[in-house]
C-alpha cells in the first residue's frame, strides 16, 4: 500500500492517513533529502537552480510532510497521533537545524551573492537569498563546532518543550467538566441562552449522559462567564480556566518549569549568536529595530488608553453595584456585568444579534466581500477532510483556480484552543525539472473555535466570532493572493512578523459596516436582515470597554517583551514578578492571586509570538490607516486592487515599511487607530 504522505503534490486524502504512515514516510523523506543535499554539495558549478532552488526542493517535501503531521496533531489530538508526533519532532528539528548550520550550504549560498548571477535575479529571488543568509547565521552557520552542537540542542529542546506546553494547555482544558441535570436551567444554568444550553446538552449527549456538560473550551467558557446569574458557577468556572497548566492542578500538566527553561534555552541562544537578550534576537526580523522601542510604543499606547481604561471600569462597578447587588466586583463578575452594562446602555444584546447570523449567510457575506475587493471567487468543492465540521473552497480569478482554504470553523475536544492560519502549502514558480514553468497554487488551512452547531440547527455566530472569521480569513488572502513566484518569500512567507497582522486586523474593519453585515444576514425566525436601528446600537457600542482590552493587550505585550528582555540568567525565573509588576503599571484589573495567565499564554510559550506579541497593537496602527484609505476614497475597488498589488500580491518579497508606503504613499501614523478607538476625544 502506498505511503499517502510520501507524494503530497496535491491536497492530502486526510481521511486515508494512518498514525502508521507518519513515522516511516518521515524518516524516508529525511534520508533522501540528506542524500540530495549531498549531492548540491558535490556541484562543481555553484547557480541559483543547482543550489538555491533544489534546497527548497528538498525542504519543502520534508516541511510539507511534517506541516500536515503537526496540524492533524493540533486539530484532531489522539494518543497515537501524540506519541508519533512528540517522538518525531526532535528528528525534524535536527534537519533543519543541521541545514541551517551547514556551512558548506552557506558558503555556496554565499558565492551566488557574489557572483554575476546576482544581477540577474529578480527581486524576490533576491529577497530570498538575502534571508537565507541572515537565517543561516541565526542557526548557528558561523559558530564553531562545539557551539553549533550546544545551539543544536538548545533547538530541538526548545521544540519539544514548546509541543509539551500546548498539549498540557489542552489536556487541561479538556479534563474539566461539571455536569447538570434539568433541574439546573433554574438554579446554576439560569441566565445561560438557548443555544448554549444546546451546546452543554450535546456535550453531555457526545459522553452517553443526559442533562448538561460545561467545560472550559472558549465558547462554554464565554457562555458561563457572560451570561450565568449563578455567580458561583462563574467563579468555579474561571477558577478553573484561570489555573490551567499550573501547580494548583495536576501536577503532570504543570507549565511553571516548562516556562522557566523554555527562558533558559532562548537566552542561551541569543548569547550564543551574540546577542544580549533573546529580545534583540527576535527583532531582527522584524520592523521594530529593539526591545526599547517596542517597550516606549507600547507603554506609549497603554498611557492613551488608561485613563478611558479606568472610567470603563468606573462605569461598570457602579453599574453592578446598583443594578446586580456586587458592592465589589471580581474577575468572574466582568464579563456578566459588562454584557448587563451594554445591555442596558445600548439597549441590544449579543445573544439578540446572534440570532441573525447563521454561519453559511457568513460565509457568503465574507465571500461576497473579498469579491468586491479583489474580483475573487470563493467556490466549495468535496475533498478529503479531518473530520465532518470541515469545509474546502477553491479560489478563482478570471476562470483560473489561485488558490485553495480549509475551514475547520467548530470547537471540540482534542482540538486546540484559538483560532489560527496556517498554510499546507506555498506558492512557487518551478524552474527547472519535470514541473518546469508550472505554478504551485497555494493552500491555507483556516481554524477557530466558533460555538458548534447542535441538535440539527445550523450554527450561528455572534459578531465576536465574525471578526475573528474576518481577521483569520485576512491572513488566508495574505497567504492565497500572492503573485510572488519564489516560495521563501511568497504569501505570509518572509514578512516580518510584526506586519504580518496588518491584513487580518485590517479585514476585521468591514464587519463594521451596515452592507456588509445586512447582506450576511438572515434573522432565525423572521429571516429578516439586521435592522439597520440594531446595527447603530452596535455601532454605538463597538468601542465600548475599548480602553479596557487595550490595555490588557499592553498588559500581555509588556509581560512578553520585558521576560524576552531580560539578559541575566539568574532573574529568569522571576517571571511572575515582572507580571505582577506590569500590571502594577498598566492593568486597571487586579485578578486574584491565584490567577496562573502565563501557563497557559500559548502564543509567547508556543505559538510562534516570543518577543512578538506586541505585533498584534504594532500592526493594527498599519491596519487602522491602510483602511482609513477606503475611508477617504470611497471606490472599494481601485483601492482593494492597490492593496492587493501593493500589500498581499507582494508578500515578503520586500519589506512591509515599503509594501506600506507604496500603498498609502507616506509612512504610517497611529491617528486613525486613535479614532478608530475612540481615543481621539477627550474624557469628561
Amino acid at each position: 500500500m502506498t505511503n499517502i504522505l510520501l507524494n503530497l503534490d496535491h491536497e492530502p486524502r486526510f481521511n486515508d492517513i494512518r498514525v502508521d504512515d507518519i513515522k516511516p514516510a518521515l524518516q524516508t523523506a529525511i534520508a533522501q533529502a540528506r542524500e540530495q543535499i549531498a549531492q548540491i554539495k558535490t556541484q562543481s558549478e555553484i547557480t541559483w537552480r543547482n543550489t538555491v532552488e533544489k534546497l527548497t526542493d528538498i525542504t519543502e517535501k520534508v516541511g510539507r510532510i511534517w506541516g500536515v503531521v503537526a496540524h492533524l496533531n493540533s486539530v484532531v489530538d489522539t494518543p497515537e497521533l501524540r506519541a508519533v508526533y512528540n517522538e518525531l519532532m526532535p528528528e525534524v528539528t535536527v534537519f533543519f537545524t543541521e541545514i541551517g548550520q551547514d556551512i558548506e550550504l552557506y558558503e555556496r549560498f554565499k558565492a551566488i551573492k557574489n557572483s554575476p548571477e546576482f544581477a540577474k535575479l529578480d527581486a524576490a529571488q533576491q529577497t530570498k537569498l538575502a534571508n537565507d543568509l541572515r537565517d543561516f547565521v541565526l542557526s548557528g552557520a558561523e559558530l564553531p563546532p562545539e557551539q553549533q552542537a550546544e545551539f543544536a540542542q538548545l533547538q530541538t529542546e526548545s521544540a519539544q518543550l514548546s509541543a509539551q506546553f500546548s498539549q498540557n494547555v489542552l489536556d487541561a482544558t479538556d479534563a474539566f467538566a461539571l455536569y447538570f441535570d434539568e433541574d439546573a436551567l433554574s438554579g446554576s444554568l439560569k441566565g445561560i441562552p438557548e443555544d448554549a444550553l444546546g451546546m452543554f446538552q450535546a456535550a453531555a449527549q457526545a459522553e452517553g449522559k443526559s442533562g448538561y456538560k460545561v467545560g472550559l473550551q472558549m465558547p462554554h467558557y464565554i457562555a458561563v462567564m457572560t451570561y450565568a446569574d449563578n455567580r458561583e458557577l462563574r467563579e468555579q468556572v474561571y477558577h478553573a480556566y484561570a489555573t490551567r497548566a499550573s501547580e494548583l492542578g495536576k501536577a503532570e500538566w504543570d507549565n511553571t518549569a516548562i516556562i522557566n527553561r523554555t527562558l533558559e534555552i532562548a537566552l542561551a541562544e541569543a548569547k550564543l549568536l551574540g546577542y544580549q537578550n533573546y529580545a534583540e534576537l527576535s527583532l531582527v526580523t522584524k520592523m521594530a529595530e529593539t526591545p526599547k522601542q517596542v517597550l516606549n510604543f507600547l507603554r506609549d499606547l497603554a498611557q492613551r488608553a488608561k485613563p478611558f481604561a479606568q472610567k470603563d471600569l468606573a462605569e461598570v462597578r457602579e453599574f453592578a453595584a446598583k443594578n446586580l447587588g456586587l458592592p465589589e466586583i471580581q474577575s468572574w463578575d466582568l464579563a456578566y456585568a459588562s454584557e448587563k452594562l451594554r445591555e442596558a446602555k445600548y439597549a441590544f444584546s449579543e445573544t439578540e444579534v446572534k440570532k441573525y447570523f447563521p454561519a453559511s449567510k457568513v460565509l457568503s457575506g465574507l465571500f461576497s466581500q473579498i469579491n468586491k475587493l479583489y474580483g475573487v471567487n470563493l467556490m466549495e468543492k468535496k475533498v478529503s477532510v479531518w473530520h465532518e465540521d470541515v469545509r474546502y473552497f477553491e479560489l478563482e480569478k478570471d476562470g483560473a483556480i489561485i488558490g485553495a482554504v480549509y475551514m475547520d470553523l467548530y470547537a471540540r475536544e482534542g482540538k486546540r484552543g484559538g483560532a489560527w492560519m496556517n498554510d499546507y502549502r506555498g506558492r512557487r514558480r518551478f524552474l527547472s525539472g519535470e514541473k518546469k514553468s508550472e505554478i504551485q497554487t497555494p493552500t491555507a488551512y483556516l481554524v477557530c473555535n466558533f460555538t458548534p452547531p447542535v441538535a440539527g440547527k445550523e450554527a450561528r455566530l455572534s459578531h465576536d466570532e465574525i471578526i475573528t472569521l474576518f481577521h483569520e480569513m485576512g491572513h488566508g488572502l495574505h497567504h492565497l493572493l500572492t503573485r510572488v513566484d519564489e516560495l521563501g518569500v511568497s504569501g505570509i512567507n518572509g514578512v516580518e512578523w510584526d506586519a504580518v497582522e496588518l491584513p487580518s486586523q485590517f479585514m476585521e474593519n468591514f464587519v463594521w459596516e451596515y452592507n456588509v453585515l445586512r447582506e450576511m444576514s438572515e434573522h432565525e425566525d423572521s429571516g429578516e436582515t439586521l435592522p439597520e436601528s440594531l446595527f447603530n446600537k452596535m455601532l454605538a457600542a463597538k468601542n465600548f470597554q475599548r480602553g479596557m482590552f487595550l490595555v490588557r493587550q499592553m498588559e500581555f505585550a509588556l509581560f512578553d517583551m520585558l521576560i524576552y528582555s531580560e539578559s541575566n540568567e539568574s532573574s529568569l525565573k522571576n517571571w511572575a514578578e515582572v507580571l505582577q509588576k506590569v500590571r502594577a503599571e498598566v492593568a486597571v484589573v487586579q485578578p486574584p492571586e491565584y490567577n496562573r495567565f502565563a501557563n497557559s499564554f500559548g502564543h509567547i510559550f508556543a505559538g510562534g509570538y516570543s518577543a512578538g506579541y506586541y505585533s498584534y497593537a504594532w500592526a493594527e496602527v498599519l491596519s487602522a490607516d491602510a483602511y482609513a484609505a477606503f475611508e477617504e476614497s470611497g471606490d472599494v475597488k481601485t483601492t482593494g486592487a492597490k492593496f492587493w498589488n501593493e500589500i498581499l500580491a507582494v508578500g515578503g518579497s520586500r519589506s512591509a515599511a515599503e509594501s506600506f508606503k507604496a500603498f498609502r504613499g507616506r509612512e504610517p501614523k497611529i491617528d486613525a487607530l486613535l479614532r478608530h478607538s475612540g481615543f481621539d476625544v477627550e474624557i469628561a
